[in-house]
């Protein structure tokens, strides 16, 4: 899977004021990713607000940002769930041609066991067309997939290629990468980890503040592929404020208000999530002041 090396973005959804989708903003969100050097872009992750979208909404983001991209950058679909059955439905009723790879989260709510975590991707496993990419993010589904999973997952079925790893462990990114198969791609999901995962081996990101920043972050991982980490250094630092800012009240308001704020989507985000409030609204202007 050579398309999941480097930089992934995590594509917002952006919203118009009365909460409909606005594909206008979509539209200019996925040119700035092309237009900064990213390498591919990952539609409808948790950075899309998947949860509060119908069906129909999610089949025409689908649609909309493959005709949009047409062939330029390689292109991964979020689809996950915490019920197996639903989660393989989907897999079975979207058009995945203009797609590479599936991106699918962990279960939430239900605290699966490790073995039924292993049975719930093996069943989407089988049920996909396309590649699966593993998403640990034990923050937001309340529980963790183990690396002694993730490895078991890696070592026995063919078509799981990656992790994208957000449990915040390097204890666990470590024995990922040491049990891995050599093929089995380490991604970072959590933007601050991006440069010290890389400098254990991992393959790259999938990344929250490059929608506001894909230039800077495709650059960064492309400097620590090239093992340049005294330059990819100084892209992390410039980058550790504002990326606190992104996640400072909730994914993706802090980020959908940088958006605001560079005139690229509105800040709109559907409950029960809120839009970011003035004193965050205030404090990321002047931490664009200093980062411009």
């Amino acid at each position: 899977m050579d398309e999941l090396y480097g930089a992934g973005v995590a594509l917002v959804t952006p919203f118009h004021s009365d909460g409909s989708i606005d594909f206008d903003g979509l539209k200019r969100v996925i040119e700035h990713q092309i237009k900064g050097g990213m390498d591919y872009l990952v539609s409808l992750g948790t950075t899309g607000e998947t949860a509060t979208l119908t069906e129909d909404e999610r089949k025409a983001v689908w649609k909309f940002t493959a005709e949009v991209v047409a062939g330029r950058v390689p292109l991964v679909a979020g689809i996950g769930g915490n019920s197996t059955a639903e989660v393989v439905h989907q897999l079975q009723s979207v058009d995945h041609r203009d797609y590479v790879a599936i991106l699918s989260v962990s279960p939430y709510y239900n605290k699966p066991t490790q073995e039924g975590i292993y049975r719930h991707y093996k069943a989407i496993a089988a049920a996909s067309p396309l590649p699966v990419i593993l998403y640990n993010v034990p923050g937001r589904t309340g529980s963790n997939v183990s690396p002694e999973t993730t490895a078991r997952l890696a070592h026995e079925v063919d078509n799981i290629v990656a992790t994208k790893e957000a449990s915040g462990s390097f204890d666990q990114f470590s024995k990922i990468m040491r049990d891995k198969p050599a093929d089995f791609l380490l991604i970072s999901g959590d933007d601050p980890a991006t440069l010290p995962m890389m400098a254990l081996g991992a393959a790259g990101i999938i990344s929250v503040v490059a929608n506001a920043f894909p230039a800077e972050v495709a650059q960064l991982a492309k400097l620590c592929l090239e093992n340049n980490y005294v330059e990819a250094r100084k892209i992390h630092s410039k980058l550790i404020r504002i990326t606190e800012l992104c996640f400072a009240e909730g994914n993706p308001a802090g980020v959908k208000e940088i958006l605001r704020q560079l005139g690229i989507c509105g800040p709109t985000v559907r409950l029960p999530l809120a839009e970011g409030s003035n004193q965050l609204s205030d404090m990321i202007r002047d931490e664009l002041k200093k980062i411009a």
